[in-house]
């Protein structure tokens, strides 16, 4: 699978209710932990005092990864997504031939 670097800003519409809030952030920690035990999602952070998150996320294809990987976060919707394919460096002390 490739890697990629995704970084990922959510923006709750105006007027949406709080308790939709909650039901969709709760699902969403769901859905993140069944896409780490699949591989889909690698890592994940969030920056001191922002409200994004980074993270390393796993697909085939990038087209696969916004269809069948963050297409099916309950978030989605709210959420705008920078994503840069990754490849291996030489000199990263996890790579291996």
């Amino acid at each position: 699978m490739q890697e990629f670097l995704v970084e990922i800003t959510t923006t709750v519409p105006e007027g949406t209710p709080q308790e939709e809030v909650d039901e969709r952030r709760a699902a969403e920690a769901v859905r993140a932990r069944e896409l780490a035990s699949t591989g889909q999602l690698a890592r994940l952070w969030r920056p001191v005092g922002e409200l994004r998150s980074v993270g390393v996320w796993r697909a085939d294809d990038e087209e696969q990864l916004h269809e069948k990987v963050l297409g099916t976060l309950p978030l989605h919707a709210w959420m705008t997504f920078a994503v840069t394919p990754l490849e291996p460096h030489p000199n990263d002390p996890g790579y291996t031939e």
